[in-house]
Protein backbone atom coordinates (compact mmCIF):
# COMPACT_ATOMS: atom_id res chain seq x y z
CA UNK A 1 0.00 0.00 0.00
CA UNK A 2 1.45 3.40 -0.99
CA UNK A 3 2.38 5.78 1.80
CA UNK A 4 0.03 8.78 2.18
CA UNK A 5 1.65 12.13 1.40
CA UNK A 6 -0.08 15.33 2.44
CA UNK A 7 -0.47 17.26 -0.86
CA UNK A 8 -0.03 20.67 0.79
CA UNK A 9 3.14 19.52 2.51
CA UNK A 10 4.47 18.05 -0.74
CA UNK A 11 3.77 21.27 -2.64
CA UNK A 12 5.54 23.27 0.07
CA UNK A 13 8.53 20.90 -0.11
CA UNK A 14 8.67 21.34 -3.89
CA UNK A 15 8.44 25.12 -3.57
CA UNK A 16 11.23 25.16 -0.97
CA UNK A 17 13.44 22.94 -3.15
CA UNK A 18 12.73 25.29 -6.07
CA UNK A 19 13.67 28.36 -4.04
CA UNK A 20 16.89 26.64 -3.02
CA UNK A 21 17.65 25.76 -6.65
CA UNK A 22 17.01 29.33 -7.78
CA UNK A 23 19.16 30.74 -5.01
CA UNK A 24 22.07 28.45 -5.84
CA UNK A 25 22.04 28.42 -9.63
CA UNK A 26 19.44 30.79 -10.97
CA UNK A 27 16.72 29.98 -13.46
CA UNK A 28 18.85 27.32 -15.20
CA UNK A 29 18.46 25.15 -12.09
CA UNK A 30 14.67 25.43 -12.10
CA UNK A 31 13.64 22.49 -14.25
CA UNK A 32 11.15 19.86 -13.21
CA UNK A 33 13.79 17.17 -13.60
CA UNK A 34 16.40 18.98 -11.51
CA UNK A 35 13.92 19.72 -8.73
CA UNK A 36 12.85 16.05 -8.70
CA UNK A 37 16.51 15.02 -8.46
CA UNK A 38 17.02 17.41 -5.54
CA UNK A 39 14.10 15.76 -3.80
CA UNK A 40 15.35 12.27 -4.53
CA UNK A 41 12.51 11.23 -6.81
CA UNK A 42 11.44 10.94 -10.40
CA UNK A 43 10.02 13.77 -12.47
CA UNK A 44 6.50 12.51 -11.72
CA UNK A 45 7.07 13.65 -8.15
CA UNK A 46 6.86 17.19 -9.54
CA UNK A 47 4.51 16.75 -12.53
CA UNK A 48 1.87 15.27 -10.25
CA UNK A 49 1.54 18.78 -8.76
CA UNK A 50 2.95 21.07 -11.47
CA UNK A 51 2.35 20.53 -15.18
CA UNK A 52 5.32 22.61 -16.30
CA UNK A 53 8.03 25.00 -15.18
CA UNK A 54 5.76 28.04 -15.49
CA UNK A 55 3.29 26.50 -13.02
CA UNK A 56 6.14 25.69 -10.65
CA UNK A 57 7.56 29.19 -10.94
CA UNK A 58 4.10 30.62 -10.36
CA UNK A 59 3.80 28.63 -7.12
CA UNK A 60 7.23 29.79 -5.96
CA UNK A 61 6.35 33.42 -6.53
CA UNK A 62 2.91 33.05 -4.94
CA UNK A 63 4.64 31.63 -1.85
CA UNK A 64 6.76 34.76 -1.55
CA UNK A 65 3.75 37.04 -2.03
CA UNK A 66 1.78 35.12 0.60
CA UNK A 67 4.56 35.94 3.06
CA UNK A 68 3.89 39.66 2.48
CA UNK A 69 0.18 39.14 3.17
CA UNK A 70 1.04 37.33 6.40
CA UNK A 71 3.25 40.13 7.72
CA UNK A 72 0.52 42.67 6.96
CA UNK A 73 -1.86 40.62 9.12
CA UNK A 74 0.77 40.49 11.87
CA UNK A 75 1.31 44.25 11.72
CA UNK A 76 -2.40 44.86 12.23
CA UNK A 77 -2.09 43.23 15.66
CA UNK A 78 0.60 45.67 16.85
CA UNK A 79 -0.80 48.83 18.44
CA UNK A 80 2.45 50.73 19.01
CA UNK A 81 3.51 52.42 15.74
CA UNK A 82 7.23 52.28 16.53
CA UNK A 83 7.08 48.59 17.38
CA UNK A 84 5.11 48.01 14.17
CA UNK A 85 7.90 49.74 12.23
CA UNK A 86 10.58 47.62 13.94
CA UNK A 87 8.73 44.37 13.23
CA UNK A 88 8.12 45.33 9.60
CA UNK A 89 11.74 46.26 8.96
CA UNK A 90 13.01 43.16 10.73
CA UNK A 91 10.78 41.08 8.44
CA UNK A 92 12.69 42.44 5.44
CA UNK A 93 16.06 41.29 6.80
CA UNK A 94 17.43 38.10 5.24
CA UNK A 95 18.63 37.05 8.69
CA UNK A 96 17.76 33.37 8.49
CA UNK A 97 18.76 30.69 6.00
CA UNK A 98 15.23 30.58 4.55
CA UNK A 99 15.02 34.37 4.21
CA UNK A 100 18.45 34.50 2.57
CA UNK A 101 17.43 31.73 0.16
CA UNK A 102 14.31 33.70 -0.80
CA UNK A 103 16.31 36.87 -1.32
CA UNK A 104 18.92 35.11 -3.46
CA UNK A 105 16.14 33.53 -5.53
CA UNK A 106 14.47 36.92 -6.01
CA UNK A 107 17.73 38.50 -7.16
CA UNK A 108 18.33 35.57 -9.55
CA UNK A 109 14.88 36.04 -11.07
CA UNK A 110 15.28 39.77 -11.66
CA UNK A 111 17.50 39.19 -14.66
CA UNK A 112 14.91 36.94 -16.33
CA UNK A 113 11.77 39.03 -16.04
CA UNK A 114 11.71 39.79 -19.76
CA UNK A 115 12.32 36.18 -20.80
CA UNK A 116 9.68 34.55 -18.61
CA UNK A 117 6.30 36.37 -18.54
CA UNK A 118 5.31 34.77 -15.22
CA UNK A 119 8.35 36.37 -13.57
CA UNK A 120 7.50 39.82 -14.88
CA UNK A 121 3.88 39.46 -13.75
CA UNK A 122 4.91 38.53 -10.23
CA UNK A 123 7.63 41.13 -9.93
CA UNK A 124 5.07 43.78 -10.92
CA UNK A 125 2.93 42.51 -8.03
CA UNK A 126 5.86 42.23 -5.63
CA UNK A 127 6.78 45.90 -5.41
CA UNK A 128 3.27 47.09 -4.43
CA UNK A 129 3.11 44.27 -1.86
CA UNK A 130 6.44 45.34 -0.32
CA UNK A 131 5.36 48.97 -0.34
CA UNK A 132 2.07 48.06 1.35
CA UNK A 133 4.04 46.56 4.24
CA UNK A 134 6.12 49.73 4.51
CA UNK A 135 3.09 52.01 4.27
CA UNK A 136 1.49 50.15 7.16
CA UNK A 137 4.76 50.37 9.08
CA UNK A 138 5.19 54.16 8.80
CA UNK A 139 1.76 55.63 8.11
CA UNK A 140 1.13 56.60 11.74
CA UNK A 141 4.63 58.01 12.18
CA UNK A 142 4.76 60.63 9.44
CA UNK A 143 2.43 63.30 8.08
CA UNK A 144 0.36 62.13 5.11
CA UNK A 145 2.22 64.43 2.71
CA UNK A 146 5.53 62.75 3.66
CA UNK A 147 4.29 59.16 3.47
CA UNK A 148 5.40 58.36 -0.09
CA UNK A 149 8.84 59.89 0.36
CA UNK A 150 9.35 58.09 3.66
CA UNK A 151 8.29 54.78 2.13
CA UNK A 152 10.74 55.39 -0.73
CA UNK A 153 13.58 56.02 1.73
CA UNK A 154 12.78 52.97 3.84
CA UNK A 155 12.34 50.79 0.74
CA UNK A 156 15.78 51.79 -0.48
CA UNK A 157 17.26 50.93 2.93
CA UNK A 158 15.68 47.46 3.10
CA UNK A 159 16.59 46.73 -0.52
CA UNK A 160 20.15 47.86 0.11
CA UNK A 161 20.67 45.72 3.18
CA UNK A 162 19.07 42.71 1.49
CA UNK A 163 21.37 43.03 -1.52
CA UNK A 164 24.39 43.53 0.76
CA UNK A 165 23.54 40.30 2.58
CA UNK A 166 23.16 38.41 -0.71
CA UNK A 167 26.53 39.73 -1.88
CA UNK A 168 28.40 39.22 1.40
CA UNK A 169 26.58 36.93 3.84
CA UNK A 170 29.83 36.32 5.72
CA UNK A 171 30.01 40.03 6.59
CA UNK A 172 26.31 40.69 7.08
CA UNK A 173 25.59 38.22 9.85
CA UNK A 174 22.14 38.28 11.46
CA UNK A 175 23.66 40.16 14.41
CA UNK A 176 25.12 42.82 12.14
CA UNK A 177 21.83 43.16 10.28
CA UNK A 178 19.98 43.71 13.56
CA UNK A 179 22.59 46.23 14.68
CA UNK A 180 22.18 48.12 11.38
CA UNK A 181 18.42 48.01 11.86
CA UNK A 182 18.83 49.44 15.35
CA UNK A 183 20.89 52.33 13.99
CA UNK A 184 18.39 52.96 11.20
CA UNK A 185 15.51 52.99 13.69
CA UNK A 186 17.46 55.45 15.81
CA UNK A 187 17.75 57.76 12.81
CA UNK A 188 14.04 57.31 12.13
CA UNK A 189 13.22 58.06 15.79
CA UNK A 190 13.69 61.71 14.96
CA UNK A 191 10.46 61.44 12.96
CA UNK A 192 7.77 63.17 14.96
CA UNK A 193 4.43 61.49 15.54
CA UNK A 194 1.60 63.56 14.04
CA UNK A 195 -0.51 65.48 16.55
CA UNK A 196 -3.89 64.16 17.38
Amino acid sequence: MPRYVDPEERVRDIVMASLQALSEGGLAELTLRKIAQRMGGSITLITHYFANREALLDAVLEYVLADADAILDDLEQIADPRERLRVALEWFLPDSEEALTQERARVALLTHQGAEPVIGRHLRRMEPAMRAVLVRAVEELVPADELDGTVDMVRVWVSGIALSVVEHPEIWTPERQLAALGRFLKVLSYVELPAG
